[in-house]
């Protein structure tokens, strides 16, 4: 069938507003799957919350652990930095904290470790905007956490950011603060270059000057008044530059030069009652979305012990048949990283101290489509990462480690051309 062309454009625009939707919403999905299974791993990220005004704050906190199976080809994070991940400068971060520590600088971390952040970020420019933590690793780049809708309504002509420095000094607003000066000085600048381009440009250029230097007669190039032109303008430069600095001493008499140190921050302790989880067949059915992963499981505490969210690249995938688990979802939580398949096992029964048992692990959603995280089967090395939950009987929480290598299959598109034929 032969569309209209009236019909045949609205039906572009509709498919240019989706993909402009979601390219708005979730640039995070470009990312390669081994950086999001296998680097930073987010979890109890909670947003303060859904719809703030111009100059109002919503604080994101929560924990991440830098992942045991870090990928081979990229630096370890000798150089972090605690971020958000927005689209553009639509907030102002105004706090940043890293296990109750002040984070305006880079910081070391330590894999297979976890910390605990919070951002407090100040709205600037209405509209819908997807919100993320990030944490930005030198030689690695920016590593996103799950990623939650804020609306920020109002003027943006509203916005302010007042500050008090440490001197006592009040601003008024950050943003337009200083503004005049930079434009000032910007402008003598332009003004002498201005008037040294005019002195060599009121006269004939190129094919002239071509022909005097081809007969040898490059001295009438230059006159005795260009030489006094040049040495007015060293003297005019020195001068604006010496008055320059003057100005600024006696405007800014405290000045603190940019800081590139580095922070030290230690991570948090570790657990006491530790689950070791190895894995002993990770699959992924391409046609059936669906994760499987065999993996031998030791219960290393003193407590019976269940399995209740396997999380990975932002989804969590939640025991629903556990309460322990489905108490830790909060109901604001954003329901396209909760796959409504959930997390599912072979064996539900807790695990005793001490027992190790063989689980199958069974993660069946679109999301793993969705979130362009099927991709992973193209990896050089095909690795699957993530954090399993565990609960013991008292509802306390341990999180372990899972990794391992992952096959493609693709049993279901076997069976149905079986079918077919």
């Amino acid at each position: 069938m032969r569309l209209t062309s009236p019909v045949s454009g609205l039906l572009l625009g509709l498919l240019a507003f989706v993909a402009a939707s979601e390219v708005a919403a979730h640039g995070e999905r470009n990312q390669e799957p081994f950086l999001r299974m296998r680097t930073a791993h987010f979890y109890d990220v909670a947003w303060s919350t859904g719809k703030v005004n111009v100059n109002e704050d919503v604080v994101i906190e929560g924990k991440f652990r830098l992942f045991e199976d870090w990928p081979a080809n990229l630096p370890e994070p000798e150089v972090a930095f605690l971020g958000n991940g927005t689209p553009g400068p639509v907030f102002v971060r105004t706090e940043s904290w890293l296990n109750g520590q002040p984070a305006i600088q880079s910081v070391p971390l330590k894999i297979d470790r976890d910390y605990a952040f919070k951002t407090v970020l100040k709205g600037r420019i209405p509209g819908d905007h997807h919100v993320h933590p990030m944490v930005n690793v030198e030689g690695a780049g920016p590593l996103m956490g799950p990623g939650s809708w804020v609306q920020v309504a109002g003027r943006a002509n509203d916005f302010v950011l007042p500050l008090t420095t440490l001197d006592g000094t009040k601003i008024d607003n950050l943003e337009t603060w200083g503004v005049s000066s930079v434009v000032g000085w910007h402008s003598v600048w332009i003004v002498i270059a201005i008037l040294w381009l005019a002195w060599w440009t009121r006269r004939p250029l190129l094919i002239p000057r071509l022909v005097a230097i081809d007969e040898g007669r490059e001295k009438l190039l230059i006159s005795r008044a260009d030489l006094a032109a040049g040495a007015v303008l060293i003297v005019l430069t020195v001068s604006v530059v010496v008055i320059g600095f003057i100005w600024a001493e006696n405007t800014y008499p405290r000045t603190i030069p940019l800081q590139g140190g580095r922070a030290v921050v230690k991570p948090l302790p570790r657990s006491d009652a530790p689950v070791e989880v190895i894995v002993e067949r990770a699959t992924y059915d391409v046609p059936g979305r669906s994760m499987q992963i065999r993996a031998s499981v030791t219960n290393q505490g003193g407590r019976p012990i269940q399995f209740g969210e396997f999380a990975t690249s932002g989804l969590r995938f939640v025991n629903r048949e556990l309460p322990a688990a489905m108490a830790m979802v909060s109901p604001t939580y954003p329901k396209d990283l909760l796959p409504p398949s959930g997390l599912k096992l072979d064996d539900a029964t807790p695990l005793a101290p001490g027992e190790t048992r063989s689980i199958l692990f069974d993660m069946t959603d679109a999301a793993w489509e969705t979130e362009r995280l099927t991709s992973l089967i193209n990896d050089p090395d095909n690795r699957v990462g993530g954090l399993l939950f565990c609960f013991d009987d008292q509802g306390d929480r341990v999180i372990a480690n899972v990794s391992g290598p992952i096959v493609p299959i693709f049993k279901d598109l076997v069976a149905h051309q079986g079918m077919t034929h």
